[in-house]
């Protein structure tokens, strides 16, 4: 699906046809959609067709008078009904001297935001501005993910701490493995900041400066913040996995001290019940009393080792 929006008093506003210093929002498109890019608007087919790619890393080139930039946004996605998990899609930015492309898989909420009107100070003709704000926008999205990261995480605690289910432990797990991407997609995307901030690619004013440092600096914490939940994750992790095996060792200890109280007056009883001669006393009563007063004595011992407990 193609949209495009422009700058008409400083609010973003959607129009109906693409025009110069336009923004053009290529959302999953059909073939017929990225022909239309390529043949009516001039987009390089190698851009937009990497930045279609799933699997794509975040990096920047340039070529002719395009630059591509590729970057890596976070993307909530419920697996069912108990489980959240949190990946990253590759949005893909070309500039060009006309207008600005963006081409995403699926719908992203930096993107739904800005075509919103939710972002102020949006001005499509400054394309360099432009993209810094989506770059913003996509940081500012990563801190905010990770701090649902951790109060899930929190809330997942607690209730294992309650009761051990498996859909917790499970969301856990799905939690770490968010980190992991996090982790992987904040990496990548620094590198490509450092690339633009070295302003070799994309020509930067001093405003522009002050802003890809300000992303620069979130990107950073991002990674920082990443770095933290996921050491408190992974020892979340092995914490409950310790007493989820201590606990299964207890409850092994006392069925084991059940099982060896419950056969001593069975074992008595066999002996007392084969049809043998020469047994000691050989009257209904003495095997049973034998069997508890053995009982009793071995129930003691047991419970002065702390076996049932």
């Amino acid at each position: 699906m193609l949209t495009y929006y422009n700058t008409v008093d400083r609010r973003l506003m959607p129009i109906s046809a693409p025009c110069d210093g336009c923004w053009v929002r290529a959302m999953n498109p059909t073939e017929e959609e990225i022909d239309y890019l390529v043949r009516r608007l001039g987009a390089q087919p190698e851009f937009v067709r990497a930045a279609m790619d799933d699997e794509e890393t975040s990096r920047v080139e340039q070529e002719d008078d395009q630059t591509l930039l590729i970057v890596d946004a976070p993307v909530a996605q419920r697996q069912n009904a108990d489980t959240l998990l949190y990946t990253t899609m590759p949005i893909g930015i070309i500039i060009m001297k006309s207008c600005i492309i963006t081409v995403s898989l699926q719908e992203n909420s930096v993107l739904s935001e800005i075509a919103g009107g939710q972002v102020r100070n949006i001005q499509t003709n400054l394309k360099t501005r432009f993209l810094l704000m989506i770059l913003f926008r996509i940081a500012v999205r990563f801190l905010q993910y990770l701090k649902q990261i951790d109060r899930i995480s929190s809330l997942t605690e607690k209730q294992l701490r309650k009761m051990m289910k498996n859909k917790e432990l499970i969301q856990l797990l799905g939690l770490e493995k968010s980190l992991v991407y996090f982790s992987t997609s904040l990496k990548a995307n620094e590198v490509t900041l450092e690339k633009i901030h070295r302003g070799r690619i994309i020509k930067l004013y001093e405003e522009d400066q002050d802003l890809l440092e300000d992303v620069l600096i979130e990107v950073k914490q991002a990674i920082e913040m990443c770095s933290i939940y996921t050491s408190i994750l992974s020892s979340t992790m092995d914490a409950f996995a310790s007493i989820i095996s201590n606990n299964l060792n207890i409850v092994m200890k006392v069925l084991t001290s059940l099982t060896v109280v419950m056969a001593i007056p069975t074992m008595i009883s066999s002996f007392y019940g084969m049809n043998v001669s020469g047994l000691p006393l050989p009257y209904f009563w003495f095997p049973l009393a034998l069997s508890a007063v053995a009982t009793i004595i071995v129930s003691i011992i047991l419970v002065k080792k702390k076996m049932f407990s």
